[in-house]
């Protein structure tokens, strides 16, 4: 069995898994050669990779692109200061609810909400996986219904469309969902082993909705989409950003079986007397202070300190790290160096 699966269902993984993620605004950051030699000399953290010959030039992703605004599916604008740096929605085509009654939502035969999608593709990518003998994985997009909602009529207007209880917002959600589903139905056609759902619902302290706000509109489509999954038994998999402390109980009551948050935010020991043992947790790792800003030895004793509070021989960490740019380069050795040391800490 794969040892990430493993992990997921507290089965004894022969080591924690780490994810650590470069994205690409560090190519035109750092020195490439750099980062190739750190990446060649941590074999678990890039088990396959192989340095390119020649510079590395990343293709970023239609949302990630300086100075070339990008209308997605849903008629949503979005634009960056920085290449290989997501943007955010400066234009929301429901802004004004005249606009709804011609406003139409996309086809998810072809599209999957940021872009198009090529579902036989997909087909190949998860059936090479499953003949890997390595975990098969669907997802929706990134914010694929709070913050999709948010995109279409702005957040301020959302949360008075909350508060207000006003009707359009419940047929404005039932189309969203409706997308969200088939995309689900599609990918649990396919055979895969987890549903991801990735959504971020987190301000630095708190939630960006209130719990009853969430309760009311959000947590019921999660529970549908999440229980598609769960009647095929697939793994359920959900990612959010940010504080989420007040709505946890509700996401693991809604289905989720692998919780990723981030840890300082939320607060290790918070995480350890809810989770640990319990919900496998894929653990976010700072950074905003002690990777970005601290030195060697704090991130050494940060990566230990938590895997010693979530880990187990028995599964149920996993762990994660996205590199952006302003991290300084030693950090990013000492955060490769403590991932792979204390991936084995309990093996």
């Amino acid at each position: 069995m794969d040892n990430k699966l493993r992990a997921i269902k507290f089965q004894a993984p022969d080591y924690i898994p780490m994810t650590f993620h470069i994205n690409d605004a560090c190519w035109n950051a750092y020195e490439q050669d750099e980062l190739f030699e750190l990446m060649e000399s941590h074999t678990l953290l890039f088990p396959d990779f192989k340095r390119p010959v020649g510079r590395y030039e990343p293709v970023y992703e239609a949302v990630a692109r300086k100075d070339e605004p990008y209308t997605d599916d849903f008629g949503c604008v979005w634009t960056t200061a920085t290449d290989g740096i997501t943007g955010t929605v400066t234009k929301h085509p429901l802004a004004d609810w005249a606009a709804f009654e011609t406003w139409k939502c996309p086809n998810p035969a072809i599209s999957m909400g940021l872009g198009p999608v090529d579902w036989a593709a997909e087909k190949h990518r998860i059936e090479s996986s499953k003949a890997a003998g390595t975990m098969a994985c669907g997802g929706l997009r990134h914010g694929h219904t709070f913050l999709q909602l948010c995109d279409l009529r702005g957040y301020e207007n959302l949360l008075f469309d909350f508060i207000d209880e006003d009707p359009r917002i419940d047929k404005l959600i039932e189309q969203v969902e409706g997308f969200n589903t088939e995309i689900v139905r599609r990918y649990l056609d396919m055979g895969i082993d987890m549903m991801c759902y990735a959504e971020d619902l987190g301000m630095q302290v708190g939630p960006m909705l209130s719990p009853g706000q969430f309760r009311q509109y959000i947590k019921p489509v999660y529970q549908r989409m999440m229980q598609l999954a769960r009647d095929k038994g697939v793994l359920v998999h959900m990612h959010s950003d940010g504080d989420i402390r007040t709505l946890a109980d509700d996401l693991i009551e809604g289905g989720v079986e692998v919780l990723n948050l981030q840890d300082l935010v939320n607060g290790i020991d918070w995480i350890a007397e809810r989770f640990a043992g319990k919900v496998c947790i894929e653990l976010d790792i700072d950074r905003q202070n002690i990777t970005a800003q601290g030195t060697p030895a704090q991130i050494d004793a940060l990566i230990r300190e938590e895997v010693q509070k979530l880990g187990s021989k028995r599964g149920g960490l996993m762990m994660i790290y996205g590199l952006y740019p302003g991290v300084p380069m030693e950090n990013i050795k000492a955060l490769m160096d403590a991932m792979e040391k204390y991936a084995m800490y309990y093996n």
